[in-house]
């Protein structure tokens, strides 16, 4: 199944890529450095963390610059000491005419153990730019399994509410 968010009639057909092509995962040691007075790793370092991961799996999607426009109800799960090691993976969920959604899952790993533990889940959009910085048309997106249409579905829902708050505000 092929899907995009837009609904609009006069949206031309576009080429589509698979959901399982725009993966992106990182590994990152906590340091010092990026450690609160709790010495464990600092929020903001975390959504520093997110972006990154984020952008890598929508820059593979669009296959051109893309700008972070909105990060959507980022919930610290857990705390990740100073020398565990941080693991996220990003995957888009959906997009738009000219947007592309991506979920980030981060996971703390204890590295003498290998204990693993899920800390934040955080959904990214992004807007891709075209040679002049202006918004620029994305691939559709290609869901493969029931599982993967189901994401569609949810990043539509999660769309909806997004732009009501938008024009809420």
């Amino acid at each position: 199944m092929t899907a995009d968010f837009d609904t609009d009639a006069n949206t031309t057909p576009r080429d589509a890529r698979p959901m399982s092509g725009s993966q992106a995962s990182m590994t990152e040691i906590v340091m010092p450095n990026d450690a609160n007075p709790h010495g464990s790793v600092s929020g903001g370092r975390v959504l520093h963390l997110i972006d990154i991961c984020a952008a890598v799996a929508a820059l593979r999607h669009a296959r051109r610059p893309v700008v972070t426009a909105s990060f959507d109800d980022v919930a610290f799960l857990a705390p990740v000491p100073i020398g565990h090691v941080l693991l996220l993976d990003g995957q888009v969920t959906g997009v738009g005419r000219t947007s592309i959604e991506v979920r980030v899952a981060v996971r703390g790993e204890n590295p003498v153990t290998g204990d693993l533990r899920h800390t934040t889940t955080a959904y990214v959009t992004f807007v891709a730019l075209d040679d002049a910085g202006r918004p620029a048309t994305v691939p559709g997106l290609v869901a493969s399994t029931p599982d993967e249409e189901a994401t569609l579905e949810r990043a539509r829902q999660r769309r909806s509410a997004r732009l009501d708050r938008i024009h809420r505000d």
